[in-house]
């Protein structure tokens, strides 16, 4: 049992090691998102074997190039040595990791964790760099056995780099073509039998003006658990006008869902014959709502909207998919463009055929995904001779089109989680602290607003953080973004990707959950709702915050 002991921990690569217990204790220091021990160990086993493997690779790099290695002897001590000062490492590490925690948790207004559970965190790691490990090595062993049966076909060097290639394709095939497909599978039908269940919270609507209800295209079972909260979620006409101290009018949703219609064309046809039902042309205000991937409508910016122009307006949405956002922004990031296009067509060549003057003002939105996805719903040639008046996108996942664009081409100085572009009459930033009056310029006829916050990890996930660092990492940062947090090589890419899988984990008004205040002052920027004083909306959000349980 010792020898066997020993043999395996002379097997370890000393600087392999070395490097791997840095990855590891880098990977305990605050990025975008708290997060649980669990998801840390998981995160610290990757990142362990991350720096292992890049140890292994340079000292084969080392031997390949036949530059001296030191005797045995002194190998061995020096992996003795190596061990030992890996585990004081790790322990130091370990001893911060709930400050480095709690740093960011007191910006987010979350309550402070007294321990890191270390036990949980280290026995995590140690599991996740094990089953790594031994993928590694099987790797190894696999690129040695087709290496050794190629030698005798072909030259040596030939031989080792086929078998690398070779290797490298069948790990590929099986990792993509078997674990993620059927991952992916598994996903689709745990989130398509999630969408099917009925809500006790979700009752039928009894009015005829409501999607679902009596005489409507659509029927209630149809829409999806998300269609079905959409709609039944309020406010109705008597909670605008309580909140709003003014007469208001009930607010028109329609919602279509994924099961309502075969295909695509079919589910645009009925969003636009519904609106047409319930008289949605005949409002001032009419928003398409892009869902998320999963077909969540964000009830906080429904809310606000809906506050903000005091019911007058109507909406309308179709769902595309049922999986996560931030899984389809990792796997296929155009995932559901063919339907904002098909009914961004549908809405707006019904709007754009009817009278200037007796058709309301029409805006896209979309939260995340949906951002993604209303961005691409329309082509500049379809829209420039007759534009439609804005747009508000919260938390653009971080491939969007135009928002790479502008944020690349910001004014300098500016930060890259805060742009300011050009001089603000067509597009303009905000986040928690609204910025959206700072502009230099009025604001033109047509507007995009985009709310972000600077840790929202669907927005500022960089695929590059693997070799660089990202510019919203530059000093100063933003205000919900730790000071601890600094750009680690690989390091960083791997803490990202579990942050764009937890970014909807912190609180309201953090990461990837946005507030109803912020939305609030988003939508009164791009419409420039009537009626309404600093005054007013301060006591808005006051009662609407007083409302929540």
């Amino acid at each position: 049992m010792l020898s066997s002991l020993l043999y395996l921990l002379r097997s370890f690569t000393a600087f392999g090691l070395i490097l791997g217990t840095l990855f590891f204790a880098a990977s305990l220091t605050p990025s975008l998102v708290p997060r649980h021990p669990a998801v840390q160990g998981v995160l610290s086993g990757f990142c362990l074997a991350a720096g292992y493997g890049l140890g292994v690779a340079l000292r084969a790099l080392w031997l390949a190039l036949q530059l001296p290695v030191p005797a045995d002897r002194t190998r061995r001590a020096g992996q003795i040595l190596a061990i030992l000062l890996c585990a004081g490492l790790a322990a130091l590490a370990l001893w911060q990791a709930s400050e480095w925690q709690n740093t960011l948790r007191a910006l987010m207004d979350m309550p402070r964790v007294d321990g890191a559970r270390v036990l949980l965190l280290a026995s995590l790691t140690l599991v996740v760099f094990v089953v790594l490990l031994v993928i590694g090595r099987l790797f190894g062993l696999s690129v040695r056995l087709l290496t050794a049966r190629l030698g005798r076909l072909v030259p040596g060097p030939v031989a080792a780099i086929t078998g690398l290639v070779l290797t490298a394709l069948l790990f590929w095939m099986i990792g993509n073509g078997v674990i993620v497909r059927q991952a992916l599978k598994a996903f689709d039908t745990a989130y398509a039998r999630l969408d099917a269940l009925i809500e006790d919270g979700s009752p039928q609507p009894a009015d005829p003006m409501k999607t679902g209800g009596p005489g409507s295209l659509l029927s209630w079972d149809g829409l999806g658990r998300e269609g079905r909260a959409a709609i039944a979620a309020g406010p109705d006409r008597a909670q605008i006008e309580a909140m709003t101290g003014a007469p208001a009018l009930e607010p028109l949703r329609v919602y279509v869902g994924l099961n309502s219609a075969r295909t695509v064309q079919e589910r645009a046809q009925l969003a636009l014959d519904e609106l047409i039902r319930i008289g949605a042309f005949e409002r001032t205000n009419l928003v398409i709502v892009t869902p998320t991937g999963t077909g969540w409508v964000d009830p906080e910016s429904q809310t606000a909207l809906e506050y903000v122009l005091r019911g007058d307006v109507a909406s309308v949405s179709v769902q595309y998919s049922y999986l996560a956002s931030w899984l389809a922004l990792l796997v296929d990031p155009g995932y559901g463009v063919e339907t904002a296009r098909a009914v961004f067509a549908a809405v707006y060549g019904h709007w754009h055929k009817m009278p200037k003057e007796a058709r309301p003002r029409l805006y896209l939105h979309g939260l995340s995904l949906g951002s993604f996805n209303s961005d691409l719903s329309h082509d500049l040639h379809q829209v420039i001779g007759d534009p439609y008046q804005g747009a508000l996108w919260a938390g653009p996942p971080f491939p969007s089109r135009t928002w790479t664009n502008v944020t690349a081409a910001r004014n300098p100085g500016t930060p890259a989680w805060l742009p300011e572009f050009r001089d603000g009459s067509v597009i303009r930033f905000t986040s928690q602290d609204n910025r959206l009056d700072n502009a230099p310029a009025p604001w033109g006829p047509y507007r995009i607003i985009y709310l972000q916050y600077a840790s929202d990890a669907v927005t500022f996930f960089d695929p590059n953080a693997l070799w660089r660092k990202p510019d919203w990492l530059t000093k100063p940062v933003g205000p919900d973004v730790s000071p601890d947090f600094v750009w680690i090589p690989v390091v960083t890419f791997l803490q990202l990707g579990i942050d764009i899988m937890l970014a909807t984990t912190p609180p309201l008004g953090y990461g990837h959950t946005y507030a109803f205040t912020d939305y609030a002052d988003s939508w009164l920027s791009l419409t420039d709702a009537p009626g309404w004083t600093p005054e007013g909306m301060a006591a808005l959000k006051a009662k609407v915050a007083a409302a929540r349980p």
